[in-house]
């Protein structure tokens, strides 16, 4: 059975390669680029900003380039995800997947959309994988 990691948009970047190390010594399959992030600069100002715990969905756009190195931490041969924000449609997955990633995770979309969303995300990529061949 596969085996994700998911990994946090604010690691240090000098923290990769020992991630990625131990990535391959325990013979992850895949990377989820990012986690939930503890920043707070994105919601500043908002009602309960200042509460503790990681923020998920759309504050993730500002990690957008945090992301992108992180998903280097992948190892060579293995599926780098990419979770930059909440995937909200069919449309984002394949988005997330026409920018590089091998797989994308629902869960934001999924609280606020509901299951439904998994199909229309599995159509959306089918369709798309279609037009591409």
């Amino acid at each position: 059975m596969p085996l994700a990691v998911k990994i946090a948009p604010d690691l240090d970047d000098a923290e990769l390669p020992r991630i990625a190390d131990a990535l391959v010594a325990h013979e992850i399959d895949a990377v989820i680029a990012t986690n939930t992030t503890i920043a707070r600069d994105s919601v500043a100002g908002l009602p309960h900003a200042e509460e503790t715990g990681g923020l998920s969905g759309a504050p993730l756009a500002r990690a957008l380039h945090r992301g992108r190195a992180h998903a280097r931490a992948a190892p060579e041969g293995r599926a780098a995800g990419d979770r930059r924000r909440g995937i909200m449609s069919g449309g984002d997955a394949v988005a997330k997947i026409a920018a590089g990633a091998a797989l994308v995770q629902l869960y934001t979309g999924i609280i606020y959309r509901g299951p439904t969303l998994v199909g229309e995300c599995r159509r959306a990529i089918l369709r798309q994988r279609r037009r591409s061949n």
